[in-house]
């Protein structure tokens, strides 16, 4: 997975001249609604389809994930979150640009759109294997990554801040996520776009806030996580004798878990975007792994490793791990402000990431259930998201975890190998795309 996915990354940026870094600039003008045409086909505006993904993709992997990949592989597997984030802007471009070209507008005028439709569109009926697979992969993913490790997450913090039982937040998450996604993606997509810009603000601030505080430990922080990148220290998260593949691995791993660049998830959402242009909707897309790990993800990383949470043990004797570990964090970062109460806003963001995270993972579980069974199959899988979210509520960590990450990467085998397959197809649409002028709306 780690040489498939930087591999792909690396194709893709050079084939398509650093798309992520020349057209930065017109995504964001994009998602102002300058080029929004009301009369496009599709469910959801730019705006509101960037938020549906990254509602998905900010989530419980910013918080949890980053703690996990730096207790397994040091500070140094931050380094590696960053890198995987910068070919994986490259990625995400790719793959929804190819979800907008070959999407399929329903009866009802509504649209479907994702890996599974341009595995069989742009690479031919004999890939149809290749997109069953994706589809039945993404469908399980959903019930891993996108639904049992969020449900954990919260009912961890929920137990470790106030002795909530888990199968309480288990009913409370069932009874929140199950009122929105029975609505379909217009509601996900309202929901969405108030919740995402808000809960990303809101995490951001009180990280600066954290590092402003420890200002005097930021110079020594990026030597400390780009030293341990190539040199990882002796013990890391109770391993003994780390290595610097080891490190990579984990920030690899738990980058594209966080960002989920080259997983194929993000196309599905933003399939359902109105507009007619591809590269469009692809330019929007790439915001997808610089907001999440690039500022993200980073503010997490820094506050840990500024407060050395990465290296505290728990009662038990154990290093801390997980969303325990940034909560701690946080909690010393801003003690000279919000004392022991600093940890609550790690609380408050678990619970919003993971809710907006399980609520754009049933979508797209639903669009691969559509794929493969048809409407009919639609309703009975959400009746099993929600049963599956109480589950995780109540698991382990260690296999809500193993099971995300498994579903992960089987779901993104074959997307990643579509996006190879189809560049030239991608490149042929961009340079297409940017070489039109385009009527201004807004």
């Amino acid at each position: 997975m780690v040489i498939l996915l930087l591999g792909a990354g690396i194709y893709v940026t050079f084939r398509l001249g650093f798309v992520q870094i020349r057209r930065f600039k017109h995504a964001w003008e994009i998602i102002t609604g300058k080029y929004d045409d009301p009369n496009h086909e599709g469910d959801i505006t730019h705006f509101q389809a960037l938020s549906a993904a990254l509602s998905a993709t900010v989530g419980i992997g910013n918080i949890a994930g980053v703690a996990t990949a730096i207790h397994y592989g040091g500070p140094g597997a931050l380094f590696w979150m960053w890198i995987t984030a910068i070919f994986g802007m490259a990625l995400k471009y790719a793959e929804c640009t190819l979800s907008l070209k070959f999407r399929k507008v329903n009866a009802d005028g509504s649209v479907s759109g994702g890996p599974m439709y341009y595995i069989e569109m742009g690479l031919g009926k004999a890939f149809k294997p290749m997109a069953v697979l994706f589809a039945t992969c993404a469908a399980i993913s959903s019930f891993g990554s996108g639904n049992a490790v969020q449900a954990f997450t919260v009912a961890d913090q929920f137990r470790s801040d106030f002795g909530i039982a888990p199968w309480i937040t288990g009913i409370v998450l069932v009874v929140l996520v199950g009122s929105v996604i029975l609505g379909g993606i217009k509601r996900i997509g309202k929901v969405a776009s108030k919740l995402a810009p808000f809960m990303a603000i809101l995490y951001v601030a009180a990280g600066l806030l954290a590092l402003l505080l420890n200002l005097d430990k930021i110079p020594g922080m990026f030597q400390t996580i780009v030293g341990s990148a190539f040199n990882p220290p002796a013990q890391i998260g109770g391993f003994a004798g780390a290595t610097f593949l080891y490190t990579l691995v984990w920030g690899v791993k738990r980058g594209i878990f966080s960002n989920e660049a080259g997983q194929g998830s993000a196309p599905i959402a933003h399939a359902a975007a109105k507009t007619d242009e591809a590269a469009r909707e692809g330019s929007v897309a790439m915001l997808g792994p610089f907001i999440d790990t690039l500022v993200v993800c980073t503010m997490t990383g820094l506050v840990i490793v500024a407060t050395g949470a990465w290296t505290v043990l728990d009662g038990s004797g154990q290093a801390l791990n997980g969303s325990p570990m940034t909560a701690y964090a946080f909690q010393v970062a801003l003690a000279p402000i919000f004392g022991h109460y600093g940890k609550y806003l790690v609380t408050v963001s678990v619970f919003l990431f993971a809710v907006s995270t399980a609520i754009s993972w049933s979508y797209y579980g639903d669009r691969a259930v559509q794929y493969l069974f048809g409407n009919r199959g639609v309703l009975p899988y959400k009746m099993l998201f929600l049963v599956m979210l109480f589950g995780g509520a109540i698991f382990s960590l260690e296999i809500v975890w193993g099971f995300g990450d498994i579903a992960l990467g089987l779901m993104a085998i074959p997307n990643l190998i579509a996006v190879i397959l189809l560049t030239p197809k991608v490149k042929e649409i961009t340079k297409d795309y940017f070489s039109r002028e385009h009527k201004v709306y807004k």
